[in-house]
């Protein structure tokens, strides 16, 4: 008898992004800022001080240093991650024993699920209300009748854009004591409704941060656990030693530090996201094409749409990579020409 895979792997198919070379990507919610000369040349000079030959800094101290410093939190209260899949990954493999129950919501990021089931949770998803908003009571009541041991949402949320507020978070965390909240603000940077400030108040909350989106390094996979000292020991503990490579740190730690660079990034990146709305709102009051098109907190626009197949086709024939979902499209915000192009290939569609 040959080996089988178990079930849980079998059906398995790899993550698979847009591939290929597009003019314009407006398709993973990414910066659409490349790092400076000048910043190439900082980070330069501190990878030629790396030891190769030596394991890297098994908690990260520089990295998570800066970070600390950039928001305003104890560093005590942090882990670093090789990115913020890596964290979701640790805390549904360890927080949590097989058969427990982790909460999710529908229209969310896909991989709180996946990583949930692959360590054997089972998974139930509160379904959003039609406008794709969260009530907190229900989401709370659904936690409640779930027996649920865990709730993982992101906020605001991708794909939709849309947030809960600071006090509607609160709440859920609250009124759920036992339940451990894990909490992605991916993209709060793009927002003004963090609960970082707040961490040491709760002995059930961990805050996911990332480094991929309003700070610029997808290329670098480095995200961040936040959460009171005993969650952060075991976060530390369960994590692999050397999880975070030496090169990794190194540009991480350079980057968090331009903190007046990353605010005039993130600056330019709010600006332009308003102006894409906008330009998308106006295109579709005059042609009446999209059912809705939701006003983001995030850095990019969510649509919703039964022309999404053709008009994700249209782009691509186009050389421009956005989003597609059952009925959405979601589309990045780029640079004010990136934009531009993307709007004028939009009405081109539109118009036919």
């Amino acid at each position: 008898m040959s080996y089988k895979l178990n079930k849980k792997l079998a059906d398995l198919v790899p993550y698979d992004p847009i591939t290929g070379t597009y003019k314009i990507r407006l398709d993973a919610n990414e910066s659409c800022f490349n790092l400076s000369d000048s910043l190439k040349e900082k980070i330069c000079r501190s990878i030629s001080e790396v030891s190769f030959n030596r394991y890297p800094d098994c908690l990260a101290e520089k990295p998570v240093k800066a970070f600390s410093q950039l928001y305003g939190v104890s560093p005590e209260l942090v882990t670093a991650g090789n990115g913020s899949d890596e964290l979701i990954s640790i805390i549904t493999g360890c927080f949590f024993e097989s058969g427990d129950t982790i909460v999710d919501v529908s229209n969310d990021f896909s991989m709180y699920g996946f990583y949930a089931q692959l360590y054997e949770l089972k998974v139930a998803t509160y379904q959003k209300e039609a406008d794709l908003t969260i009530s907190p009571e229900k989401l709370i009541e659904f936690c409640r009748s779930s027996n649920a041991k865990g709730l993982i949402f992101s906020n605001p949320c991708n794909p939709t854009s849309l947030g809960l507020d600071r006090a509607s978070v609160r709440k859920i965390i609250e009124e759920l004591p036992d339940c451990l909240v894990i909490l992605d603000e991916a993209y709060m940077d793009f927002w003004d409704q963090s609960l970082l400030g707040e961490i040491d108040n709760y002995d059930n909350l961990i805050i996911l941060k990332t480094c991929s989106k309003a700070i610029g390094m997808a290329a670098v996979r480095f995200g961040f656990a936040v959460a009171n000292k005993v969650i952060t020991t075991a976060m530390r503990a369960a994590k692999s030693p050397y999880n975070n490579d030496s090169v990794a740190q190194a540009i991480v730690s350079d980057i968090l530090a331009e903190k007046e660079y990353l605010n005039k990034c993130r600056e330019v990146i709010i600006a332009n996201t308003r102006s894409l709305y906008g330009s998308i709102t106006a295109l579709n009051e005059k042609y009446k094409a999209f059912d809705e098109v939701y006003k983001p907190c995030t850095n990019f626009v969510y649509i919703k749409t039964d022309k999404f197949q053709d008009i994700y086709e249209f782009m691509l024939e186009n050389s421009i990579a956005i989003r597609k979902f059952n009925g959405y499209l979601r589309v990045t915000a780029g640079t004010e020409a990136e934009n531009a192009e993307f709007m004028a290939v939009l009405e081109k569609y539109l118009s036919r």
